[in-house]
């Protein structure tokens, strides 16, 4: 069931769910506001909720309509691609034989068939981008998971449009987005350790934030330096 909150030059999408709680977010690129509220809530008052929020929506959307977008990916020679915040230039060859990968100091090298289209090229990218996430976690993990007392079942590395990672504390799955390969590992680091904390505390409450501080106490800064990076070119659908 979805309902729409009109709230003069503001819109919100109120979805209802099996939740506690009211959650809101507000999502890239524009600032689209979407809030999750429990089944039994009446409009009014995720209304006023909403409203009592408005500073903080309006700030939300200033940072995400600010924030540097890579131009579209061509997957042309000499264009620039980046490896945990590092630039490479890329050099595309053809063979017939399997895809590549592979990297030297300055460039990244990706072969491919001669017939491969740029879908292909980016198909293939993004196959190699997400293993490298899969790559780095384990050994986060067993950093992390003793020091927190918790342990994620499974963890999944996917193209999130609206989030650099999520987690559902119920069965223990976290997901993380695969551009993370991108940013400077550092950024990977606190995104599990984000996750991972939302096992302990499912929300973003008081409780949250002093784990947060207690366990990666440059926590903020990180998150900052995450959301100044520029992120994908995409078209955007809801």
């Amino acid at each position: 069931m979805r309902d729409l909150l009109d709230l003069g030059e503001l819109h919100a999408e109120v979805t209802r769910k099996a939740i506690k709680h009211v959650h809101l977010s507000v999502l890239p690129p524009a600032g689209k506001v979407r809030v999750a509220a429990p089944q039994s809530m009446p409009l009014d008052t995720i209304r006023l909720f909403v409203v009592s929020k408005l500073g903080w929506i309006r700030s939300q959307q200033r940072k995400l309509q600010a924030q540097e977008r890579e131009t579209p990916r061509e997957f042309l020679s000499k264009e620039s691609h980046y490896l945990w915040g590092k630039r490479y230039l890329l050099e595309i060859t053809h063979a017939d034989a399997a895809p590549m990968v592979s990297l030297s100091p300055r460039k990244l090298y990706l072969q491919m068939r001669p017939d491969a289209d740029q879908a292909r090229c980016e198909e293939v990218l993004d196959a190699w981008y997400r293993q490298q996430v899969r790559d780095a976690v384990p050994a986060l993990l067993e950093r992390w998971q003793p020091l927190l007392g918790v342990k994620a079942n499974r963890v999944f590395v996917q193209r999130m449009k609206t989030k650099w990672g999520s987690c559902t504390p119920a069965s223990g799955y976290i997901r993380l987005n695969t551009d993370l390969a991108k940013k400077p590992p550092e950024c990977l680091e606190y995104i599990v350790v984000h996750e991972l904390i939302h096992l302990l505390e499912p929300t973003h409450n008081a409780r949250f934030v002093a784990l947060m501080d207690m366990y990666l106490p440059h926590w903020q800064h990180l998150r900052k330096q995450l959301n100044r990076l520029p992120v994908r070119h995409e078209d955007w659908a809801y």
